[in-house]
């Protein structure tokens, strides 16, 4: 089992934090990985228009103090202790830095829910980590369940849309899956110009164009069906089983309904680059998964 051998987990000492570094204890141990747990203190800074920021260094007494208060947090969902990094500076940053430096292959993080991740971590720390590491970084919302950490991944959702980013994503998920014969669902969505489901009423149009629309999306459901048969095929191979599944609206609503209808516990995505421009892609399916989702999100970087 060798998905991940470095995990990187940030902690700030809040609860969502330790509900992170829950799971990144939890699948340290099942993989037998390194954990790292890091710390970012901020420092106080005087901001001069035109000028950088002065920072504050962190003394070596704090430092100390700090490792000692970040072991303590740590023991209550860490085994075996892991090591400890104290950085200084913009939190956001720092982590960036740190995947930088350790270059770690995992990278978890909690999030704040819904309206806490939208109005204290959205375009803050969590959203800028999102966009620039280049790890894969597992997002754990404060209501993921913890009753089975002892366990690996049961049921594991993967979205599809046959890019590169997509098909790099199920491809980890079924490394992920393999060692437990977890179930990988993949899905693919198509979306339309108009709201689905349920599936549009062409009774208003003209027939010749009511059933020409039908034959279309009857041909655009069976094409996509059957590239979605092929891309499992290419990446699962003989490494296991994934189910396939084609549905027809909104990308986010609908990974979102069938990981609560199937009980996945965690939902993996391709996500194309994680820049500032990268609006479309982060900025819908992406964002939206990770804000809503009731289980663990695992974005992965092309």
């Amino acid at each position: 089992m060798t998905a991940f051998t470095r995990i990187l987990c940030p902690i700030d000492f809040s609860d969502t934090s330790a509900h992170a570094l829950s799971y990144a204890d939890a699948i340290a141990g099942w993989y037998g990985a390194a954990l790292t747990v890091q710390h970012v203190y901020l420092p106080l800074t005087v901001g001069v228009p035109g000028m950088p920021d002065v920072v504050e260094q962190i003394s070596d007494e704090d430092r100390t103090r700090l490792t000692a208060d970040v072991l303590a947090f740590a023991h209550r969902a860490a085994t075996p202790p892991p090591q400890v990094v104290i950085d200084s500076g913009r939190p956001a940053d720092e982590i960036v830095a740190r995947t930088m430096r350790d270059r770690p292959d995992l990278l978890v993080i909690g999030t704040h829910g819904a309206s806490g991740f939208r109005h204290l971590v959205l375009g803050s720390v969590t959203e800028k980590v999102l966009r620039q590491v280049a790890c894969p970084v597992l997002t754990v919302p404060p209501r993921a369940d913890t009753t089975a950490l002892a366990l690996p991944f049961r049921r594991i959702l993967c979205a599809v849309d046959f890019s590169e980013w997509s098909l790099a994503a199920l491809d980890l998920a079924v490394q992920l899956a393999a060692p437990s014969q977890a179930t990988v669902i993949a899905v693919h969505v198509i979306e339309w110009p108009w709201h689905e489901p349920p599936e549009p009423d062409f009774a208003h149009l003209p027939e010749p164009q009511a059933t020409a629309l039908r034959a279309y999306r009857t041909t655009v459901t069976e094409n996509a069906r059957g590239r979605l048969a092929a891309a499992v095929q290419g990446v699962v191979g003989q490494r296991g089983h994934a189910e396939t599944l084609i549905v027809h609206g909104k990308p986010h609503e609908w990974l979102l309904q069938i990981a609560g209808d199937r009980g996945a516990d965690l939902i993996v995505l391709g996500v194309h680059g994680r820049s500032t421009l990268d609006v479309t892609l982060f900025g819908s399916t992406t964002n939206q998964v990770v804000r809503h989702a009731q289980c663990p999100v695992l974005t992965v970087r092309r």
